[in-house]
């Protein structure tokens, strides 16, 4: 999900949060007519709630033959529904030694800079090898959460998105600062590397965001049934072909960041998923093509500064991540292969 999402915040979204879903088609039986859309997923699938589904509806991730209704639409024989299902909760989690690079650690709060290739939280497929497995391993004393055995989780970052993360330890800090993220009173901070550079140098992108309409794993700009999502950026290092940027979010939506730049054509490199193409050493340095590995094989995507008031303390904190090895080894060849004349 979108980095610096919060967890309140996105509620309405998680349920079609595409790391460990599932695509389901149901067929509607010769002997089921007239009867209501959510009653009739509520029977067939009594793993969710009738609200969940509901909302799974009014997201869209639910069609009959092919087409986006309402909860309350009726169906018919012989109607094909097709659903994408969230995964389902897991009811255990395994204390892994997954390395955790700790930028601040009190009582309260732990700060992280999260690496790349990392889920946050166990999910169908990935019941190991997540933070919440590292968490465990790390601290044994941890928030319960917001939502069953996602213990002391606030907010996510993307699966390939590094850096800061901040979780909670205790019951009051994880309520305090969920509450800071729910109010907008965090500040998040982002570098981006993209394709291209953006014009103006700085702008604020205001574009609602909901669920593709065709690509269901996607999301997009769509203004009629949209999220307010308000994404502000700024250039700060232009190359010939790309531009480093700073990324203020006001919003956490799912994929923000990543669907906003793509929208203004902009895309983030490495960032397939919306339009972004991977960077070869060839490219940069002008070389005829070759068989190379990519200089990153993920979207050039960082938390690089959160800012938020200590729920103890009461304190003004901000934190620094480091950018990853990856990202920061491209900004080098950037700047020696790519850097503007003066």
């Amino acid at each position: 999900m979108e980095s610096g999402e919060n967890l309140n915040e996105q509620n309405d979204q998680e349920v079609i949060e595409n790391e460990g879903a599932e695509h389901m088609t149901l067929k509607v039986g010769v002997n089921i007519s007239e009867r209501r859309l959510d009653k009739y997923l509520a029977g067939r699938l009594s793993n969710f709630s009738r609200a969940i589904l509901q909302k799974l509806i009014v997201e869209q991730a639910v069609t009959i033959n092919g087409k986006f209704v309402k909860p309350s639409t009726k169906i018919t024989p012989g109607d094909s529904i097709d659903i994408i299902l969230p995964p389902p909760p897991v009811k255990e989690f395994i204390p892994e030694d997954i390395p955790l690079n700790i930028i601040y650690e009190d009582d309260d709060i732990l700060v992280i800079n999260k690496q790349a290739n990392l889920i946050v939280h166990p999910a169908r497929g990935y019941k190991k090898g997540t933070l919440i497995n590292a968490l465990a391993f790390h601290s044994k004393q941890l928030s319960k959460g917001s939502e069953e055995f996602r213990p002391g989780i606030v907010h996510r970052l993307d699966r390939n998105t590094t850096g800061c993360l901040v979780v909670a330890k205790n019951e009051t800090a994880h309520w305090r600062v969920a509450k800071q993220f729910e109010n907008r009173q965090t500040k998040k901070f982002y570098l981006a590397i993209v394709h291209g550079t953006p014009e103006p140098d700085a702008d604020c992108i205001n574009k609602p965001l909901a669920v593709h309409p065709i690509i269901r794993e996607r999301f997009a700009v769509r203004p009629e049934i949209g999220k307010e999502a308000i994404t502000f950026y700024e250039n700060m290092e232009k190359f010939r072909g790309y531009t480093l940027l700073k990324i203020n979010i006001k919003t956490g939506r799912t994929h923000q960041i990543r669907v906003h730049m793509s929208y203004i054509r902009h895309p983030i490199i490495g960032d397939e998923m919306y339009g972004g193409r991977f960077v070869y050493p060839w490219q940069l340095e002008d070389r005829q093509a070759q068989p190379e590995e990519p200089l990153i094989n993920r979207p050039a995507l960082h938390a690089w500064r959160l800012e938020l008031t200590h729920p103890t303390t009461l304190k003004q904190m901000q934190f620094e991540a480091p950018v990853a090895d990856d990202m920061r080894q491209i900004l080098d060849e950037l700047r020696k292969f790519r850097k503007l004349k003066d």
